[in-house]
């Protein structure tokens, strides 16, 4: 079964969602700590965790609502969000990330992130591919750079990347479905790739969906907090495969 990735956005300390990027669409849930835990309480395994005041500002703001996280649960936290600087992944990492998701630096200075990835072990670092209108979108999804994505994931591949985090902008947190197409596109470029779907699930059948298209994980948030997916049934399906 597809690998099942619940998502925690965070601003201020709490738990929000976000419509394709828009800090001003933002919706307020309460505390990422409870929620992870109700998550790890279900019987997921993972979690997604992004720092979006980080994002915004190019440096971790949230550190420590991943330290209570990673303290206080057994979950595996994958972090992104402001990752910009050796003292920010390394921080990431001190904080109790497992995995960090890393998008902006793979744009503007591939070498560091090549570093990162020697340094730190390619399971240890996800790639982060949100794209717009076929480019890659970077810093919080504030500009959009001039990579297409295949050409791009191409020269990462190449160099070792296993996991990539691809987001679709114009579906994240509209509920409207997921970007299937896009995400067949890139397994059959990278059948081998540990790709991760993120953007516009709204249910159980477009997890169900991009499962039968053969995508190995997916992220999902906004369905989860506004009640179009039933946890527990979604629970038994992880205890049952």
């Amino acid at each position: 079964m597809i690998q099942l990735i619940p998502a925690i956005d965070i601003i201020e300390g709490q738990c929000v969602r976000l419509t394709k990027g828009d800090y001003d669409q933002k919706t307020v849930y309460g505390s990422p700590l409870e929620m992870a835990l109700e998550f790890e309480r279900l019987g997921f395994k993972r979690l997604h965790m992004v720092d979006l005041d980080g994002a915004k500002s190019r440096h971790i703001v949230n550190g420590e609502v991943l330290s209570q996280i990673t303290q206080h649960t057994h979950l595996v936290v994958d972090f992104g969000g402001g990752i910009k600087t050796d003292e920010d992944i390394e921080k990431a990492f001190d904080c109790g990330a497992q995995m960090v998701t890393v998008g902006s630096i793979a744009v503007t200075e591939p070498q560091r992130f090549i570093g990162w990835m020697e340094k730190y072990g390619a399971d240890r670092l996800i790639l982060g591919a949100d794209v717009r209108n076929g480019k890659i979108s970077i810093n919080g999804w504030k500009e959009d750079s001039q990579e297409d994505l295949l050409p791009f994931l191409k020269k990462y591949v190449e160099a070792g990347v296993k996991h990539v985090l691809c987001t679709e902008i114009s579906k994240d947190g509209t509920l409207t479905g997921p970007a299937i197409d896009l995400y067949r596109q890139v397994m059959e470029a990278y059948p081998g790739l540990h790709l991760i779907a993120s953007g516009g699930v709204s249910s159980i059948d477009d997890i169900e969906a991009l499962d039968q298209a053969g995508i190995p994980a997916v992220v999902f948030g906004k369905a989860i907090y506004e009640g179009k997916i039933d946890m527990k049934a979604l629970a038994r399906k992880i205890l049952n495969s």
